[in-house]
This record gives structure tokens, C-alpha cells and sequence, in this order.
């Protein structure tokens, strides 16, 4: 027999990254950032804003993970939001219905957070678009979930195929979002001159004419 588990399971620790790191990501394009990590750390390519024009943020993860048809750790994760952090939703991918809309997002605002980021579906887009807070998810539907639990707030998520712990920066724009681990972002940010300096000179050659890539030429 398993034990009744506790309607929301909260992180003991809730790390967060220095601001100077915050700030040398800040606007960086989530394409070089994924460079710098060597290929990898962006979602699943179905999670793009909901919002169009409503899509660049930078800052840490507060995770939560509400599972499918619920969205009580979502509540739960506005007690423990700072002025700059993202909510991280795991919805195990659900897209039966919403995990959130409008009015909880507009609570997330108010508590300070920069975005909010699901695998699952939300609603209520003209509201969202009011509350202008960025928000990134796998779809949009009117049908509505429950409020029962269980669920965890800042322990470890999987989010959309990518491993997220709560001080992880995220990353969003119009391509999607990233996910830069926590004890690799001083080592992302020292990869990302290397990664301009290449996107630059790439660029300025193929607007001099450049027809083929240097690796195909003999």
C-alpha cells in the first residue's frame, strides 16, 4: 500500500545565480547558447510563445512540477518566486487541458516573475496578452484543471525533455527557450565571445557573397 503523499512537496534550498552572470546572458540570442553548450539545452521545439511579440526573458527557474490535469503546485510556486525568476511547469506533457490562464499568470506578474514556462497548455490568450508576461507552452486550449495536487515546487523537473533545477537561468525568444544549467554558467558565458566572434565573421562573409561554407571547400 502507498502512503497519501503530501499535497505539495517544497525544495529545503532554493538557489539562484549571481546577477553579473544573469546580466551576461541577458538578450543573448538562445542559438548562441546553445552553441556555447555544445548543441544542446533547448525544449522541445513545440514550446514557443503564446504571445506574439511577448517572448524575450532571461532569468533563474523556480521549478514546479503540477503533473497532468492539476495546477496546485503553480500556486504554490508564487509563494517562493523573487523579482526576476521564471516559473518552469511540468505538465508530464499533458495537453488535455490548460495549467493555467490569465488570472494566475497576472499573480505570477505581481509576485515579480519575468516568464513562465510549460510543457503543457494554457488559455485565456486575450487576457494573457494584457498581463504581458512572457509565456512559453506546448499549445493553447480552454479546457481547465483541477486544483488537488500533488505536486512539488523547486525540486527537479523534466520539462519538455530537458533535465530543470530550480537556480538554472532560462532563456527565451522567438526560437523557443533554453535551459543553461547551473553548474555550467560561468563556463556558457566564457564559450559565448568565441561564439560571436564566429557568428560575426560568418555573416559578414555570406553578406560579401559567400557561397559555400569553408568545410566543403578543398
Amino acid at each position: 500500500m502507498i502512503d497519501d503523499a503530501p499535497k505539495i512537496r517544497v525544495a529545503d534550498d532554493f538557489r539562484r545565480p549571481r546577477p553579473d552572470q544573469l546580466a551576461a546572458l541577458h538578450g543573448v540570442p538562445t542559438g548562441f547558447v546553445v552553441d556555447a553548450l555544445a548543441g544542446s539545452g533547448g525544449l522541445d521545439y513545440r514550446i514557443k510563445p503564446v504571445v506574439t511579440g511577448q517572448h524575450a526573458f532571461c532569468g533563474p527557474a523556480v521549478t514546479c512540477r503540477a503533473g497532468p490535469a492539476d495546477n496546485l503546485a503553480v500556486f504554490a510556486a508564487l509563494v517562493h518566486l523573487q523579482p526576476g525568476d521564471v516559473i518552469a511547469a511540468a505538465a508530464d506533457g499533458h495537453t488535455g487541458c490548460a495549467i493555467t490562464g490569465d488570472l494566475l499568470l497576472g499573480m505570477a506578474r505581481n509576485c515579480g516573475a519575468a516568464a513562465f514556462v510549460t510543457d503543457g497548455c494554457v488559455r485565456d490568450v486575450p487576457g494573457i496578452r494584457d498581463v504581458g508576461l512572457p509565456c512559453f507552452a506546448a499549445g493553447v486550449t480552454p479546457n481547465s484543471p483541477a486544483r488537488e495536487g500533488p505536486g512539488t515546487v523547486g525540486l527537479p523537473i523534466v520539462l519538455a525533455g530537458v533535465a530543470i533545477a530550480t537556480g538554472d537561468i532560462l532563456i527565451g525568444d522567438q526560437d523557443g527557450v533554453v535551459v543553461v544549467p547551473f553548474d555550467r554558467i560561468d563556463e556558457t558565458i566564457a564559450r559565448l565571445d568565441k561564439v560571436r566572434a564566429a557568428e560575426a565573421e560568418l555573416d559578414a562573409k555570406v553578406k560579401a557573397g559567400l557561397r559555400l561554407p569553408p568545410f566543403l571547400k578543398g
